[in-house]
């Protein structure tokens, strides 16, 4: 059983924990043995699907930006001098988020019993990455938590701007597709059926675009909803396929080779190898462990691959970058050479902080590039679409106007 609990320590401070017990009298012994005098006490259910806890941990979800500031406070106030428990007793007052704060509250527990914080972090895998616990275990271990906090931080919150840049592009053309497919449903229910009625008064032969226009609109109109589910049924099926390890794979194949992205996937995955590297190279976890945590962050499966072999061919005394330079097909050739000169030079993390840099600021500018040119080719579609549509009406209706004259 878990229960949540609020306690007192003698100095007046109040913080909460969350306890797994067979029963309440085993959840007072270990507050009294904690130190503290409990004031709450809550069983928690979450195996009910009729209580408001169960429905709270299925619904509500924690963010990154949650994750980015749950790192950043804990090591400002670590750094401020704080014990890492009363830094956990002001997280938990301040955290909104009821599951953060669950997860908060259960860390914190951990920890005032003696755990481990990276061991207390690890039973939580679906929050918080192993780059995350690597790299906290590697500050706890040498004995600079705070710093290491701060660089997952600035770690994390790099990742979130990558993201971020890469839904920016894609949410302008996605929004206008969708607005382009409603209109042109919207056309065929409502516009199409009354024009076709009149070239059916008329008797006039219709040119196969026009004819199939109609019978497009004929469908949609008689089987709507068919239609409609029908194409949300293969939305669905193409997610699932694309979910799937051989899906997976001809997506990741597919978004290589298109066009301008295939370069910004290039790119994105050179800055987040490149800067993972070199947090945790910096934290001081070592080569082999840091590139199987790299393998996890690169989600690109051919890039991963690139991983893989560098970590084998590490682990037999090859250079790491001898493996970057094989593939530069996927890496380009630039961070095969600087990961070279940082391991000559002694200076490897230092090296893979520039090149993350680097690689960042071209997402960046690659991404307005991509803006620049998505616009043009949406304007293109669009005409194409309207030109289509405007001749496929028209043109039956220039010959009924001819022949009346």
């Amino acid at each position: 059983m878990k229960f949540t609990y609020t306690a007192e320590r003698a100095g007046g401070e109040v913080y909460k924990g969350v306890a797994e017990a067979k029963d309440r009298f085993e959840v007072y012994g270990i507050i009294h043995r904690e130190g503290g005098r409990l004031l709450r006490l809550q069983e928690l259910n979450f195996g009910s699907m009729w209580t408001i806890e169960y429905w709270n941990t299925k619904i509500s979800r924690i963010s990154e930006y949650e994750k980015i500031l749950f790192a950043r406070n804990l090591g400002a106030m670590l750094t401020a001098g704080l014990a890492l428990s009363r830094a956990f007793s002001v997280l938990e007052r301040q955290t909104k988020n009821p599951k953060m704060s669950l997860v908060v509250s259960s860390i914190a527990s951990d920890v005032r019993r003696g755990d481990s914080l990276h061991a207390a972090l690890a039973k939580f895998p679906s929050i918080f990455a192993p780059l995350f616990v690597a790299m906290v275990r590697a500050g706890e271990e040498g004995g600079e938590l705070p710093s290491s906090l701060q660089v997952v931080a600035d770690q994390m919150e790099r990742m979130y701007d990558l993201k971020k840049k890469i839904r920016g592009v894609l949410i302008y053309p996605c929004i206008i597709l969708i607005a382009i497919v409603g209109i042109g449903i919207l056309m065929m229910i409502e516009v199409v059926p009354t024009l076709a009625q009149t070239f059916s008064e008329t008797g006039s032969s219709l040119p196969p675009s026009t004819q199939f226009v109609i019978n497009l609109s004929n469908f949609l109109v008689h089987y709507t909803v068919f239609a409609l589910g029908g194409g949300a049924l293969i939305l669905a099926l193409l997610y699932a396929a694309a979910r799937t390890k051989t899906g997976k794979r001809m997506t990741d194949f597919t978004f290589l080779h298109i066009p301008v992205i295939g370069g910004i996937v290039r790119e994105v995955n050179s800055a987040r190898t490149s800067r993972t590297l070199a947090s945790l190279l910096s934290s001081g976890v070592d080569v082999v462990m840091s590139l199987e945590i790299v393998a996890e962050v690169v989600q690109n499966s051919y890039f991963r691959e690139v991983i893989m072999a560098a970590m084998k061919g590490v682990s037999q005394g090859e250079p790491l970058s001898a493996a970057f330079v094989r593939r530069e097909d996927l890496y380009p050739a630039f961070v095969g050479e600087m990961m070279g000169v940082g391991e000559e030079t002694g200076q490897l993390a230092e090296m893979m902080k520039r090149l993350a840099i680097f690689y960042e600021q071209e997402v960046d500018r690659s991404t307005k590039d991509m803006s620049t040119v998505i616009e043009p080719f949406l304007m293109i579609l669009i005409g194409a679409a309207v030109g289509f549509f405007a001749v496929s009406m028209i043109t039956p209706i220039y010959s009924m106007s001819q022949n009346i004259n």
